[in-house]
Order: structure tokens, then C-alpha cells, then sequence
């Protein structure tokens, strides 16, 4: 206690030096010295609002994990400095009940993201959220499954679109593995397995406890500027009550933006006037053929007075001052056709 008093007077003294010292703490950030009459720029309406901030998102990086491609978008991201970092989920392989090998698989995933300079927000997958052992894995490691938080006015939840009650959730997972395993040998007959066809293998499930507490977060937060909504499948497709429906209802009449992962495809849509959009991936399997929004990206996600500014940078496309990808994404099968790329 002796010592936080310490630092709070610290803190206090630095303060009122600061105070003292004057008008400097009040002098514009831009200031030139030029003689009166035009000028060599075209305004000094700097964008540089105090609620102007910037975030990242990244997408699935499992399913088919590549080593190496996203240690790319860490390295990318501690070049352009988000305020924070988001992701759509499928962080680690999963589908396992040992808790031990899945504790050692998070450990790695948070190790690599903390080489990013800004926090990581978790959100979770099917990879991440296969069964009740992975269930409690992650309240053990990182608590809330699904959840809110406000940052300069804007609204964020994260949803998780694996909640199923425990004996359906075992179910799934049991036909999932049957499937999976299926597949390795014989996809076609795989693709004939009840797995391959179900609701909940495409488009996950919304329990009614998470839309209850969605539906009072945003009540109680009736006047944000934004809201933005992350989750991992598109659960948004489902119809009935284990839909989305009922969070789409709360947030009628105010605007919003919808992200989610999972097919690994990047797409675009509009549902009643807002934003949804898929992500592609940023190191999870994909398609090399050129073809439309298979890529591995960064989002990135200017917040301004007038909502949301959105930009997906390609990995391969954010080079560092050497004028290479870092992290030795060269060598890496990214769009640029790296050497381990296969052959169309």
C-alpha cells in the first residue's frame, strides 16, 4: 500500500508540474511557421477526432492450419498498431476431450498473439468450442463464452455460436468426429453422413440465456454510436429461435455491423439495412485458384462520426520498410505465389 501511495504522489506531482507548466499542454498538434497568404496544403481540418480509433480483426487460422501465415498477420499487426484485436474464431485445432493437449494448444495461440502490441479479444469458433470439455477449458482459461464491452461509445458483443444444451452438444461433436474422421479417406461418403447436413454444422445456435442477455446489453446501452457484432458461423442464416433473430430485433432502428468466419470465404451482404460480412482467413485452409474472396487477411476497422471504415488488407500486401512481407511470408504460400503454394 506504502508503495501505491508512492506512485499515486508520483503520478499527482507529474501532473501538477504539467499544469503549471501552462498553455504548452494546450498548444495545437500542428503548427507551422509560414508567412502569411496561401499555403502549400489544402486544409488543417486533421482527421484525428478524439472518438476516431482504429481495431483489427482476424479470422479462422485452423481447418486446416498453414505454419507460418499467421505469424505473418502478428507481424503485420505490430506494424500498423490497432487499438485492439478481435477475432472470429477457430484459434486452435480443438476436437479433443484432453483437456491437457487443448490447455497446451491455447498456451501456443496466446503466445503467438501476444507478440501483437494490443489486446486480443477471444472469440469462439467450433474448433474452439467442440464439446463440454472445451466448454470448460475456455470458462477456466478466459470465462464469459459470449459477452459485451463499450469502447469510445461504440458497442461490441461477442457471441458464441456454439451453444448448445450438454447432451446436444456431445451429440454434435460425436457425429462431427465420425465425419472428420470419414473424410480423410472417403469424402464423398463423408459428405452422405448426417453431420455434413446439419443446421448446426453451418450455421451454429443461439440458446435462449445468450439472446436474453444481448437483448438487455443493448438496452442498456441505448445511445452508442455503433454497435458491432462478432461471432463465428453465420448464425444469422438460421431460422426460427435458435436464430439471431432476436438479437436483430433489439437492435432495429439503431446501426450496427455483423462479422463472422468460418466458411472461409470472404463474402458481403446487406440484411435490413446493416453490414454483414464474412470474413475469409488468415492462415485456416483456402482455395488458390483466384477465385472470389478466398484470401488470407487482416481486417481493418477505422471507427469515425459516421460508423465504421472498412478495409481488408491482404497479408501479402502489408510489407515492412525493407519493402518485404515480414515474419518470412515470402516463403510462404500467400497470394503472391510463394513457393509452397500448390499448383492450380
Amino acid at each position: 500500500m506504502a508503495g501505491f501511495r508512492r506512485y499515486a504522489a508520483a503520478i499527482l506531482a507529474v501532473i501538477g508540474l504539467g499544469l503549471a507548466a501552462g498553455p504548452s499542454l494546450a498548444a495545437p498538434p500542428f503548427k507551422a511557421t509560414l508567412p502569411a497568404g496561401p499555403k502549400p496544403w489544402t486544409h488543417e481540418r486533421f482527421d484525428d477526432a478524439p472518438q476516431t480509433f482504429s481495431f483489427a480483426v482476424v479470422s479462422d487460422l485452423e481447418s486446416g492450419y498453414r505454419p507460418g501465415v499467421f505469424d505473418v498477420a502478428v507481424a503485420d499487426l505490430a506494424l500498423l498498431h490497432p487499438a485492439f484485436i478481435m477475432t472470429v474464431g477457430d484459434m486452435i485445432e480443438g476436437g479433443s476431450e484432453d483437456a491437457a493437449l487443448l490447455n497446451r494448444e491455447w498456451d501456443a495461440f496466446d503466445a503467438l498473439a501476444a507478440k501483437a502490441p494490443a489486446p486480443f479479444f477471444h472469440v469462439a469458433g467450433n474448433h474452439d468450442m467442440t464439446n463440454l470439455t472445451q466448454r470448460k477449458v475456455w470458462e477456466a482459461r478466459y470465462g464469459a463464452r459470449y459477452y459485451g464491452f463499450v469502447y469510445r461509445d461504440v458497442l461490441f458483443m461477442v457471441l458464441d455460436t456454439e451453444d448448445y444444451p450438454a447432451a446436444r452438444m456431445q451429440e454434435i461433436y460425436h457425429a462431427r468426429a465420425d465425419f472428420l474422421s470419414l473424410r480423410k479417406t472417403d469424402p464423398a461418403a463423408a459428405a452422405k453422413l448426417p453431420y455434413a447436413s446439419l443446421q448446426e454444422a453451418r450455421t451454429g445456435e443461439i440458446g435462449p440465456e445468450q439472446s436474453a442477455y444481448f437483448e438487455k446489453l443493448i438496452a442498456a446501452h441505448p445511445k452508442v454510436r455503433w454497435t458491432i457484432a462478432l461471432m463465428h458461423k453465420p448464425v444469422y442464416a438460421r431460422p426460427g429461435d435458435k436464430g439471431l433473430g432476436r438479437i436483430e430485433a433489439a437492435l432495429k432502428g439503431r446501426p450496427y455491423t455483423i462479422l463472422n468466419g468460418h466458411l472461409h470465404r470472404y463474402g458481403y451482404a446487406q440484411r435490413n439495412g446493416a453490414d454483414y460480412i464474412m470474413l475469409g482467413t488468415t492462415g485456416g485452409e483456402r482455395a488458390f485458384d483466384g477465385s472470389q474472396g478466398a484470401m488470407d487477411h487482416i481486417m481493418w476497422i477505422t471507427m469515425t462520426d459516421h460508423g465504421p471504415d472498412i478495409a481488408n488488407l491482404k497479408l501479402e500486401g502489408v510489407l515492412d520498410k525493407t519493402g518485404h512481407v515480414p515474419a518470412g511470408g515470402e516463403a510462404l504460400c500467400l497470394d503472391h505465389g510463394g513457393p509452397r503454394c500448390p499448383t492450380p
